[in-house]
């Protein structure tokens, strides 16, 4: 029997959704698609993990220790025994048990959702390539949001297109909900 694919669910938390510290644009409709998601890899009991970001510093932007913000939102809130791991960095396997983890369960394919396109999901991806994961990114169940540079602002849905094409290009299969299904 193959060794079934995992699912990381990256930092989908609290202080990303409306109302948080750092809201990402779309997140509520990515959120969603992760959700679509999470909900087949139960119904198949294969292995998913969700990854909580959480900064040392209680003055940190957002994700700071204790606060609400840095709990994994409702819509995709771990069920009991389901693993989660606590990061502090934007790579989901740099100082965390992530590698191990995977390992010990067999896995070699991964499936990769959440936050923020362009940071963390990259950061994982990057490295999960490097490891010698075969990974699929469900792109329409990752969010950022609008930034800067060199004094240009860079529209949301420019700036994931931007990371979903670089991740595209050498790094994993980007795929849509839709496609993945």
């Amino acid at each position: 029997m193959p060794t079934p694919k995992a699912l990381l669910l990256i930092d989908l938390q609290n202080d990303y959704f409306p109302g948080g510290a750092y809201e990402l644009d779309r997140i509520a409709e990515a959120s969603a698609k992760s959700a679509e998601v999470l909900d087949q890899f139960r119904s198949k009991a294969w292995p998913l993990i969700h990854i909580r970001h959480e900064f040392a510093s209680p003055e940190a932007p957002f994700f700071r220790p204790g606060s609400d913000g840095v709990q994994i939102h409702d819509s995709v809130a771990p069920l009991p025994g389901e693993k989660i791991i606590v990061k502090q960095q934007v790579n989901s396997f740099q100082g965390t048990d992530l590698h191990a983890q995977l390992k010990s369960l067999g896995v070699e394919d991964l499936v990769i959702v959440g936050a923020m396109s362009h940071m963390c999901i990259e950061g994982a991806t990057r490295a999960a390539a490097d490891l010698g994961y075969r990974v699929e990114v469900i792109h329409d169940a990752c969010a950022t949001r609008d930034q800067e540079f060199d004094g240009r602002r860079v529209a949301a849905v420019d700036v994931h297109a931007t990371s979903m094409s670089a991740l595209g290009f050498a790094y994993a299969k980007v795929l849509a909900l839709r496609d993945w299904k």
